[in-house]
Protein backbone atom coordinates (compact mmCIF):
# COMPACT_ATOMS: atom_id res chain seq x y z
CA UNK A 1 0.00 0.00 0.00
CA UNK A 2 1.44 3.20 -1.33
CA UNK A 3 1.17 6.48 0.59
CA UNK A 4 0.10 9.93 -0.86
CA UNK A 5 0.61 13.34 0.26
CA UNK A 6 -2.27 16.11 0.19
CA UNK A 7 -2.21 17.77 -3.29
CA UNK A 8 -5.15 17.24 -4.89
CA UNK A 9 -8.20 17.37 -2.23
CA UNK A 10 -9.77 20.74 -2.32
CA UNK A 11 -13.61 21.14 -1.38
CA UNK A 12 -15.70 23.77 -3.45
CA UNK A 13 -16.75 25.26 0.37
CA UNK A 14 -12.58 25.74 0.49
CA UNK A 15 -12.39 27.49 -2.89
CA UNK A 16 -14.70 29.94 -2.26
CA UNK A 17 -12.91 30.97 1.00
CA UNK A 18 -9.55 31.59 -1.06
CA UNK A 19 -10.56 32.15 -4.50
CA UNK A 20 -11.28 35.59 -6.01
CA UNK A 21 -14.42 37.79 -5.11
CA UNK A 22 -16.66 35.83 -6.82
CA UNK A 23 -17.03 32.67 -8.72
CA UNK A 24 -19.23 31.85 -11.47
CA UNK A 25 -21.81 29.44 -10.77
CA UNK A 26 -23.53 27.43 -13.06
CA UNK A 27 -27.72 28.76 -13.64
CA UNK A 28 -28.85 25.25 -12.19
CA UNK A 29 -31.76 25.06 -14.53
CA UNK A 30 -31.22 21.86 -16.24
CA UNK A 31 -34.46 20.45 -15.57
CA UNK A 32 -36.48 23.56 -17.53
CA UNK A 33 -35.63 23.29 -20.93
CA UNK A 34 -37.54 26.70 -21.57
CA UNK A 35 -35.08 28.43 -19.13
CA UNK A 36 -32.00 26.01 -19.99
CA UNK A 37 -31.95 27.27 -23.42
CA UNK A 38 -31.94 30.72 -22.83
CA UNK A 39 -28.78 30.05 -20.20
CA UNK A 40 -27.16 27.64 -22.86
CA UNK A 41 -26.50 30.57 -24.55
CA UNK A 42 -26.01 33.22 -22.88
CA UNK A 43 -24.90 31.82 -19.22
CA UNK A 44 -20.72 32.37 -18.62
CA UNK A 45 -20.63 29.03 -17.10
CA UNK A 46 -21.93 27.38 -20.03
CA UNK A 47 -19.36 29.41 -22.10
CA UNK A 48 -16.76 28.03 -20.07
CA UNK A 49 -17.67 24.24 -20.40
CA UNK A 50 -17.71 24.56 -24.18
CA UNK A 51 -14.39 26.00 -24.09
CA UNK A 52 -12.78 23.32 -21.29
CA UNK A 53 -14.31 20.55 -23.59
CA UNK A 54 -12.26 21.74 -26.62
CA UNK A 55 -9.44 21.87 -24.69
CA UNK A 56 -9.73 18.73 -23.53
CA UNK A 57 -10.64 17.22 -27.01
CA UNK A 58 -7.23 19.28 -28.63
CA UNK A 59 -5.20 18.18 -25.58
CA UNK A 60 -6.39 14.65 -26.32
CA UNK A 61 -5.20 14.90 -29.92
CA UNK A 62 -2.00 15.80 -29.91
CA UNK A 63 -1.29 13.46 -26.46
CA UNK A 64 -2.01 10.15 -28.48
CA UNK A 65 -0.63 11.80 -31.75
CA UNK A 66 2.19 12.22 -29.87
CA UNK A 67 2.43 8.24 -28.49
CA UNK A 68 1.46 6.73 -32.21
CA UNK A 69 -2.25 5.81 -30.61
CA UNK A 70 -4.15 6.05 -33.52
CA UNK A 71 -7.76 7.90 -33.49
CA UNK A 72 -10.95 5.62 -34.60
CA UNK A 73 -14.31 6.58 -35.65
CA UNK A 74 -17.02 4.18 -34.12
CA UNK A 75 -20.60 3.87 -34.44
CA UNK A 76 -23.14 4.24 -31.56
CA UNK A 77 -24.66 0.69 -31.32
CA UNK A 78 -23.40 -2.61 -30.22
CA UNK A 79 -24.73 -5.93 -30.38
CA UNK A 80 -22.02 -6.99 -27.24
CA UNK A 81 -22.49 -5.27 -24.51
CA UNK A 82 -18.89 -4.56 -22.47
CA UNK A 83 -20.00 -2.45 -19.74
CA UNK A 84 -21.53 -2.13 -17.15
CA UNK A 85 -21.56 -5.65 -16.91
CA UNK A 86 -19.73 -6.69 -13.82
CA UNK A 87 -22.05 -7.54 -9.93
CA UNK A 88 -20.97 -4.62 -8.81
CA UNK A 89 -22.62 -2.11 -11.69
CA UNK A 90 -25.24 -0.02 -10.71
CA UNK A 91 -27.22 0.34 -14.24
CA UNK A 92 -27.84 -1.37 -16.91
CA UNK A 93 -27.32 -1.46 -20.74
CA UNK A 94 -29.57 0.39 -23.10
CA UNK A 95 -31.81 -1.58 -25.83
CA UNK A 96 -33.28 -0.27 -28.47
CA UNK A 97 -35.33 -1.48 -31.39
CA UNK A 98 -33.81 -0.44 -34.56
CA UNK A 99 -36.02 -0.53 -37.60
CA UNK A 100 -36.66 -4.50 -36.56
CA UNK A 101 -33.46 -5.52 -34.55
CA UNK A 102 -32.75 -5.56 -31.11
CA UNK A 103 -29.61 -3.92 -30.44
CA UNK A 104 -28.05 -1.52 -27.84
CA UNK A 105 -26.86 1.95 -27.55
CA UNK A 106 -23.27 2.45 -27.06
CA UNK A 107 -22.20 1.79 -23.17
CA UNK A 108 -19.01 1.36 -24.28
CA UNK A 109 -16.96 0.69 -27.34
CA UNK A 110 -13.72 -0.85 -25.83
CA UNK A 111 -14.27 -4.38 -27.67
CA UNK A 112 -14.32 -2.65 -31.15
CA UNK A 113 -11.06 -0.80 -30.14
CA UNK A 114 -9.72 -4.17 -29.04
CA UNK A 115 -10.60 -5.23 -32.44
CA UNK A 116 -8.73 -2.00 -34.33
CA UNK A 117 -5.60 -3.30 -32.48
CA UNK A 118 -5.69 -6.40 -34.25
CA UNK A 119 -4.76 -3.94 -37.54
CA UNK A 120 -1.35 -3.39 -36.39
CA UNK A 121 -1.92 -0.50 -33.95
CA UNK A 122 0.06 0.21 -30.90
CA UNK A 123 -3.16 1.73 -29.55
CA UNK A 124 -6.49 3.13 -30.70
CA UNK A 125 -8.92 5.92 -29.12
CA UNK A 126 -12.22 8.21 -29.05
CA UNK A 127 -14.20 10.32 -27.48
CA UNK A 128 -18.03 9.79 -27.90
CA UNK A 129 -21.22 9.64 -26.60
CA UNK A 130 -21.89 6.36 -24.03
CA UNK A 131 -25.58 5.41 -22.45
CA UNK A 132 -26.48 3.71 -19.10
CA UNK A 133 -29.61 2.60 -18.00
CA UNK A 134 -29.32 4.48 -14.39
CA UNK A 135 -31.24 7.31 -13.19
CA UNK A 136 -29.14 10.54 -13.17
CA UNK A 137 -28.09 12.49 -9.88
CA UNK A 138 -25.21 14.90 -8.84
CA UNK A 139 -22.65 12.31 -9.69
CA UNK A 140 -24.11 10.06 -12.38
CA UNK A 141 -25.58 10.73 -15.99
CA UNK A 142 -27.16 8.61 -17.98
CA UNK A 143 -25.65 10.10 -21.35
CA UNK A 144 -22.04 10.89 -21.04
CA UNK A 145 -19.01 11.32 -22.58
CA UNK A 146 -16.15 8.57 -22.46
CA UNK A 147 -12.89 9.29 -23.31
CA UNK A 148 -11.29 5.28 -23.74
CA UNK A 149 -8.65 4.00 -25.47
CA UNK A 150 -6.73 0.48 -25.97
CA UNK A 151 -3.09 -0.18 -25.93
CA UNK A 152 -1.12 -3.13 -26.24
CA UNK A 153 0.60 -3.96 -22.92
CA UNK A 154 -0.86 -4.97 -19.40
CA UNK A 155 -2.31 -3.13 -16.60
CA UNK A 156 1.05 -1.51 -15.11
CA UNK A 157 1.10 0.14 -18.99
CA UNK A 158 -2.07 1.44 -19.27
CA UNK A 159 -2.40 3.00 -15.68
CA UNK A 160 1.21 4.98 -16.36
CA UNK A 161 -0.79 6.15 -19.70
CA UNK A 162 -3.52 7.44 -17.56
CA UNK A 163 -1.64 9.26 -15.15
CA UNK A 164 0.24 10.78 -18.55
CA UNK A 165 -3.06 11.27 -19.83
CA UNK A 166 -4.20 13.60 -17.15
CA UNK A 167 -1.43 15.38 -17.02
CA UNK A 168 -1.65 16.10 -20.72
CA UNK A 169 -5.42 17.25 -20.10
CA UNK A 170 -4.09 19.48 -17.22
CA UNK A 171 -1.53 21.15 -18.64
CA UNK A 172 -3.74 22.28 -21.56
CA UNK A 173 -6.60 23.79 -18.76
CA UNK A 174 -4.28 25.84 -17.29
CA UNK A 175 -3.15 27.52 -20.83
CA UNK A 176 -4.11 31.23 -21.17
CA UNK A 177 -7.74 32.06 -21.71
CA UNK A 178 -8.89 28.30 -21.16
CA UNK A 179 -6.90 28.39 -17.52
CA UNK A 180 -8.78 31.65 -17.36
CA UNK A 181 -11.91 30.29 -17.33
CA UNK A 182 -11.43 27.55 -15.26
CA UNK A 183 -10.09 29.61 -12.65
CA UNK A 184 -13.21 31.97 -12.86
CA UNK A 185 -15.46 28.70 -12.62
CA UNK A 186 -13.23 27.08 -9.67
CA UNK A 187 -12.22 29.65 -7.98
CA UNK A 188 -8.98 28.50 -8.06
CA UNK A 189 -6.19 26.66 -10.17
CA UNK A 190 -4.06 25.37 -7.73
CA UNK A 191 -5.86 21.64 -7.94
CA UNK A 192 -5.06 21.29 -11.04
CA UNK A 193 -1.45 22.82 -10.62
CA UNK A 194 -1.09 20.32 -7.65
CA UNK A 195 -1.84 17.35 -10.15
CA UNK A 196 0.97 18.13 -12.21
CA UNK A 197 3.72 17.87 -9.48
CA UNK A 198 3.29 14.33 -8.72
CA UNK A 199 4.56 11.85 -11.03
CA UNK A 200 2.23 8.86 -10.43
CA UNK A 201 -0.45 8.35 -8.01
CA UNK A 202 -0.35 5.98 -4.76
CA UNK A 203 -2.11 2.45 -4.84
CA UNK A 204 -3.84 0.53 -2.79
CA UNK A 205 -5.80 -2.83 -3.41
CA UNK A 206 -9.22 -3.98 -2.15
CA UNK A 207 -7.72 -5.89 0.17
CA UNK A 208 -5.82 -3.35 1.59
CA UNK A 209 -8.92 -1.18 1.49
CA UNK A 210 -11.03 -3.21 3.47
CA UNK A 211 -8.35 -3.51 6.07
CA UNK A 212 -7.78 0.16 6.40
CA UNK A 213 -11.52 1.28 6.09
CA UNK A 214 -13.41 -1.82 7.41
CA UNK A 215 -16.68 -3.87 6.33
CA UNK A 216 -18.86 -0.52 6.57
CA UNK A 217 -16.95 1.15 3.46
CA UNK A 218 -18.35 -1.91 1.35
CA UNK A 219 -21.40 -2.78 0.22
CA UNK A 220 -22.10 -6.84 -1.31
CA UNK A 221 -23.64 -6.41 -4.41
CA UNK A 222 -24.07 -10.66 -4.42
CA UNK A 223 -21.87 -13.00 -2.69
CA UNK A 224 -18.19 -12.63 -2.56
CA UNK A 225 -18.86 -9.24 -4.57
CA UNK A 226 -18.05 -6.27 -2.34
CA UNK A 227 -18.74 -2.83 -4.21
CA UNK A 228 -17.02 0.17 -2.51
CA UNK A 229 -19.65 2.90 -1.20
CA UNK A 230 -19.46 6.25 -2.15
CA UNK A 231 -18.54 7.18 1.31
CA UNK A 232 -16.11 4.50 0.97
CA UNK A 233 -14.24 6.12 -2.00
CA UNK A 234 -14.36 9.66 -0.29
CA UNK A 235 -12.69 8.31 2.52
CA UNK A 236 -9.66 6.80 0.99
CA UNK A 237 -9.63 9.90 -1.56
CA UNK A 238 -8.94 12.37 1.91
CA UNK A 239 -6.72 9.38 3.46
CA UNK A 240 -4.35 9.53 0.13
CA UNK A 241 -4.69 13.20 -0.46
CA UNK A 242 -6.66 13.69 -3.40
CA UNK A 243 -6.08 10.52 -5.49
CA UNK A 244 -5.67 7.23 -5.51
CA UNK A 245 -6.11 3.68 -7.17
CA UNK A 246 -8.24 1.43 -5.88
CA UNK A 247 -6.80 -1.79 -7.79
CA UNK A 248 -7.24 -5.40 -7.74
CA UNK A 249 -10.82 -6.13 -7.30
CA UNK A 250 -12.43 -9.79 -6.56
CA UNK A 251 -13.04 -11.00 -10.35
CA UNK A 252 -16.65 -11.50 -10.05
CA UNK A 253 -17.29 -7.43 -9.57
CA UNK A 254 -16.05 -6.61 -12.60
CA UNK A 255 -16.59 -7.62 -16.04
CA UNK A 256 -16.14 -10.63 -17.23
CA UNK A 257 -13.26 -9.72 -19.89
CA UNK A 258 -10.34 -8.37 -17.37
CA UNK A 259 -7.78 -10.90 -16.76
CA UNK A 260 -7.48 -12.34 -13.23
CA UNK A 261 -4.68 -13.57 -10.89
CA UNK A 262 -4.30 -17.17 -9.65
CA UNK A 263 -6.24 -15.45 -6.47
CA UNK A 264 -9.37 -14.48 -8.60
CA UNK A 265 -8.28 -10.81 -8.28
CA UNK A 266 -9.00 -8.72 -11.59
CA UNK A 267 -6.28 -7.00 -13.51
CA UNK A 268 -7.99 -3.36 -13.09
CA UNK A 269 -8.21 -0.18 -10.93
CA UNK A 270 -10.34 2.76 -10.52
CA UNK A 271 -8.79 5.85 -10.14
CA UNK A 272 -10.83 7.65 -7.51
CA UNK A 273 -10.74 11.58 -7.28
CA UNK A 274 -12.83 14.42 -7.23
CA UNK A 275 -15.93 12.81 -7.34
CA UNK A 276 -14.89 9.20 -6.50
CA UNK A 277 -14.15 6.95 -9.77
CA UNK A 278 -13.49 8.82 -12.74
CA UNK A 279 -11.22 6.41 -14.09
CA UNK A 280 -11.43 2.55 -15.09
CA UNK A 281 -8.91 0.47 -16.37
CA UNK A 282 -7.73 -2.95 -16.71
CA UNK A 283 -6.05 -5.48 -18.79
CA UNK A 284 -7.90 -8.09 -21.06
CA UNK A 285 -8.32 -11.79 -21.75
CA UNK A 286 -5.32 -12.57 -24.05
CA UNK A 287 -6.50 -16.48 -25.63
CA UNK A 288 -10.25 -17.71 -26.75
CA UNK A 289 -9.84 -19.82 -23.37
CA UNK A 290 -9.62 -17.12 -20.70
CA UNK A 291 -12.61 -15.67 -22.31
CA UNK A 292 -14.89 -19.33 -22.20
CA UNK A 293 -13.86 -19.55 -18.53
CA UNK A 294 -14.71 -16.25 -18.02
CA UNK A 295 -17.70 -16.28 -19.56
CA UNK A 296 -18.78 -19.18 -17.57
CA UNK A 297 -17.82 -18.00 -13.95
CA UNK A 298 -19.84 -14.89 -14.76
CA UNK A 299 -23.32 -17.06 -15.85
CA UNK A 300 -22.75 -15.38 -18.99
CA UNK A 301 -23.91 -16.98 -22.44
CA UNK A 302 -21.30 -17.35 -25.21
CA UNK A 303 -23.58 -16.98 -27.50
CA UNK A 304 -23.72 -13.46 -26.64
CA UNK A 305 -19.93 -12.79 -27.43
CA UNK A 306 -18.96 -15.42 -30.25
CA UNK A 307 -17.17 -13.13 -32.09
CA UNK A 308 -15.28 -11.64 -29.20
CA UNK A 309 -14.37 -14.65 -28.04
CA UNK A 310 -13.73 -15.79 -31.99
CA UNK A 311 -11.19 -12.70 -32.09
CA UNK A 312 -8.96 -14.30 -29.13
CA UNK A 313 -8.86 -17.27 -30.48
CA UNK A 314 -7.73 -16.52 -33.79
CA UNK A 315 -6.04 -13.45 -32.91
CA UNK A 316 -4.63 -13.27 -29.43
CA UNK A 317 -3.26 -10.14 -28.23
CA UNK A 318 -2.09 -8.65 -24.92
CA UNK A 319 -4.17 -5.27 -24.42
CA UNK A 320 -5.13 -3.02 -21.69
CA UNK A 321 -7.45 -0.01 -21.90
CA UNK A 322 -9.08 2.53 -19.60
CA UNK A 323 -12.24 5.11 -19.90
CA UNK A 324 -12.33 8.69 -18.03
CA UNK A 325 -16.01 10.25 -17.45
CA UNK A 326 -15.76 13.99 -19.07
CA UNK A 327 -18.17 14.92 -17.07
CA UNK A 328 -16.69 13.42 -13.62
CA UNK A 329 -13.33 14.81 -14.77
CA UNK A 330 -14.85 18.39 -15.27
CA UNK A 331 -16.50 18.16 -11.75
CA UNK A 332 -13.31 18.33 -10.27
CA UNK A 333 -11.17 20.62 -12.75
CA UNK A 334 -14.09 23.40 -12.03
CA UNK A 335 -14.47 22.09 -8.85
CA UNK A 336 -18.56 21.70 -8.76
CA UNK A 337 -21.02 19.44 -6.83
CA UNK A 338 -23.84 18.34 -9.64
CA UNK A 339 -22.76 16.36 -13.12
CA UNK A 340 -26.05 17.72 -14.14
CA UNK A 341 -24.78 21.50 -14.97
CA UNK A 342 -21.83 19.82 -17.18
CA UNK A 343 -24.19 19.49 -20.92
CA UNK A 344 -24.31 22.31 -22.74
CA UNK A 345 -26.87 20.54 -24.12
CA UNK A 346 -28.64 18.41 -21.53
CA UNK A 347 -30.25 14.45 -22.09
CA UNK A 348 -31.22 13.17 -18.94
CA UNK A 349 -34.24 10.36 -18.96
CA UNK A 350 -37.60 11.88 -17.79
CA UNK A 351 -36.23 15.38 -18.53
CA UNK A 352 -37.44 16.87 -21.76
CA UNK A 353 -34.53 18.31 -24.15
CA UNK A 354 -35.01 21.54 -26.32
CA UNK A 355 -31.47 21.97 -27.28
Amino acid sequence: MSQGIDLLHTSPDENVTRSHEQRTRPPGVWADPEAHLTAAVEHHWYRAVTAINASIVNSTSSFYQSRNISPVLMPVTVSSVSSPMGLGSDSLPVQIDLMGDRTYLADSMQFQLEFMLRHGLEGAYYIMPTFRGEDADQTHLNQFFHSEAEIRGGQDDVMSLVEAYLGALTEGLLEGSVGNQVERCAGTTDHLEALLKQAEFPRITYDEAQDLLGSHAFTLKAPGAPAITRDGEQALIERFGGAVWLASPPSITVPFYQRVDKRGRAHSADLLFGVGEVVGCGARHITGKETRRALVDHSIAESEYTWYVRMKEDYPLETAGFGLGLERFLLWVMQHDDIRDLHVMPRIAGTRSWV
